[in-house]
């Protein structure tokens, strides 16, 4: 669905997608760790770093201000697939992860925490923080090593039906693995249709479709320098049953909020450019009717193009052998595994991962290693590796790029 000259239009819209201002031509491999920027996210955050007016005044300036606000909120909206509920920003993504899981918690008493092996540390250690601090009784459902993620059978068979918070991850920053979402919030609602359901999105934003009349989740957070934006930043969706548990406030301010002080109108305003972007791609894809309908098209163009990308990646391009065909490399997660969204992880036996990714540096491909830390143990650990080579696509990647990063890679594998 995503043409070659549509491709061409579509890099155009990004900065620095093919060079670095430091190191100069390269192919950009890590966008796990932070995606390309639009140019228009770019234009927009210098716009509003420029204005000195406040949101909340009676000037031109100020209701101008909050009418962006207002305008960017309903563009999240549409992008989340959202009914009810509210979005709101905060200062990155694992704090706003932290907030909603503080909130659950401490509004509720007793019975179970629920989460899983898989996740990011993001969650894991805000709901285990809290756990130790309340005497709460917090549990893992271990994820399969072999896939790379956990499934709704594993949580349905963990749950009970005293469990008042759960936590599940809807993209593996590690594996590349997602996770059916909906299919665990089913698994959970069906034994315990009470519980606070907190998704950690960060991961799987810039990858396609996000639909939370599906999910019937009451807590959604992304980290928007991972879906095109800038860093400084978090976006967060909350239910209006957990705002009704009460997030910390102002005393004497609005009862429903959860913003802290005067945000930054260039973060909402730069989600929207995000919005607009995909709204864009949406349209040369299909001939969706309305903003959401142009959305989920564009996440069905994306995740076809990233199969592409990774298929290639695996299974070879050209004359070009793939990861999976080179002699001692090993897949995370497994070679041909449908949950896979545009990242392939793996491990060399005769080359470390670190001396791979130096070589491919070294070579102008952007590339990442995960080590077997606080961040990526808990998937590395069980597969009884140290680290890993992270390899992250996103849909304005090409496989022009992937032939390269092959190219290099036969050269270090093999010799």
């Amino acid at each position: 669905m995503i043409t070659p000259a549509l491709l061409t239009d579509i890099r155009g819209k990004f900065a620095y997608v093919d060079t670095c201002p430091f190191q100069g031509s390269r192919v950009f491999f890590e966008n796990a760790g932070g995606a390309l920027t639009l140019n228009a996210a770019v234009e927009t955050s210098a716009k509003f770093a420029a204005i000195p007016d406040n949101q909340g005044r009676d000037n031109p300036a100020a209701h101008a201000l909050m009418d962006i606000i207002r305008d960017s909120k309903a563009a999240a909206m549409d992008w989340l697939g959202a009914s009810g509920g509210q979005v709101f920003v905060g200062e990155s993504g694992t704090e706003l992860l932290f907030r909603l899981i503080r909130t659950a918690v401490a509004g509720t008493s007793g019975g179970v925490l629920l989460g899983s092996t898989v996740e990011h540390p993001a969650s894991r250690s805000a709901m285990a923080h809290w756990a130790e601090k309340l005497g709460r009784d917090y549990r893992l459902v271990a994820h399969d090593d072999a896939l790379g993620l956990v499934t709704a059978d594993a949580y349905g068979a963990a749950v009970t039906p005293d469990t008042r918070v759960a936590t599940i991850l809807h993209t593996s920053p590690v594996t590349g693995m997602s996770m059916d979402v909906a299919a665990i919030s089913a698994a959970i609602r069906a034994v315990a249709p009470e519980c606070f359901i907190i998704v950690d999105g960060i991961q799987h934003a810039s990858h396609g479709l996000v639909d939370l009349v599906a999910a019937d989740v009451d807590g959604y957070v992304i980290s928007p320098y991972k879906v095109f934006s800038r860093h400084g930043y978090g976006v967060a969706w909350v239910s209006d049953r957990l705002t009704a548990l009460g997030p910390e406030q102002l005393a004497g301010g609005p009862t429903e909020s959860w913003e802290f002080g005067t945000r930054d109108t260039g973060a909402y305003a730069t989600f929207h450019d995000v919005v607009d972007y995909f709204d864009w791609l949406g349209g040369q894809v299909s001939d969706g009717k309305t903003r959401r309908d142009r959305i989920e098209a564009a996440g069905v163009a994306i995740k076809a193009h990233e199969k592409t990308l990774t298929d290639a990646m695996l299974h070879g391009t050209g004359n070009l052998r793939g990861l999976a065909e080179m002699a001692g490399v090993h897949i995370v997660g497994g070679v041909d595994n449908p949950a896979r969204e545009g990242l392939v992880c793996f491990w060399a036996d005769t080359v470390t991962a670190a001396d791979i990714v130096a070589a491919l540096n070294a070579e102008g491909v952007r590339t990442h290693v995960r080590k077997a830390d606080h961040y990526s143990g808990n998937i590395l650990t069980p597969l009884g590796q140290t680290a890993a080579v992270r390899v992250s696509m996103c849909h304005y990647n090409s496989k022009a790029e992937v032939a390269r990063f092959l190219s290099v890679m036969s050269q270090v594998i093999e010799g």
